[in-house]
């Protein structure tokens, strides 16, 4: 049988470093497109993250309240952090939980990972579930401020639905393990 998949790789043919930042860097790349043209590609190297959707023996949810600068406001979210470089997913997952909450877990289950904006950055999101939540002491760095938050479920839901929880990898956070909950996945 032949395959009828078209072939749309765009090739790199040329990379300048556009900006270099602590977190992220800008690239600008020119690029052969599928049909011998050329074009040019704009885009953000991130190191990657992970999101981990800590959840108590109750079911209750343990999340975060974060002032973000780049929307001028607060957001309640999902413990989550940077990948450093070397480290594997699950290390920083159980790294990101004590530093920035202070709990750690005993059990890891590894979810899902999702590529959030595809179009400009490639930065990868590895979502982990924790559970056997333990309290402990957090390890913040001295520029991180975050209000930890015990949550029932069912109202880190109504949240989602009324729009108190609006930030993109939390409410899917939510949403997976709602999928996980209701329908085994």
């Amino acid at each position: 049988m032949e395959n009828d998949t078209p072939d749309l790789t765009e090739t790199g043919l040329e990379s300048e470093t556009v900006f270099k930042g602590r977190l992220m860097h800008v690239k600008r790349d020119r690029v052969r497109l599928p049909n011998g043209g050329e074009s040019t590609r704009e885009y953000i190297v991130h190191p990657g993250a992970v999101v981990v959707v800590p959840v108590f023996d109750n079911g209750d949810l343990l999340l975060e309240r974060q002032h973000r600068y780049p929307l001028h406001r607060d957001f309640i979210e999902l413990p989550a952090g940077k990948i450093d470089p070397g480290e594997d997913d699950l290390t920083c997952a159980k790294r990101e939980l004590e530093e920035e909450t202070g709990y750690t877990a005993g059990e890891w289950r590894e979810v899902t990972t999702i590529y959030p904006c595809i179009g400009y950055s490639d930065e990868r999101l590895a979502f982990y579930l924790a559970r056997g939540l333990e309290p402990g002491n957090h390890g913040r760095d001295h520029d991180e401020f975050l209000e930890i938050l015990r949550v029932p479920f069912g109202e880190a839901m109504d949240w989602v639905r009324n729009g108190k929880i609006c930030e993109t990898k939390t409410v899917i956070g939510l949403f997976w393990l709602e999928k996980m909950q209701q329908q085994g996945w």
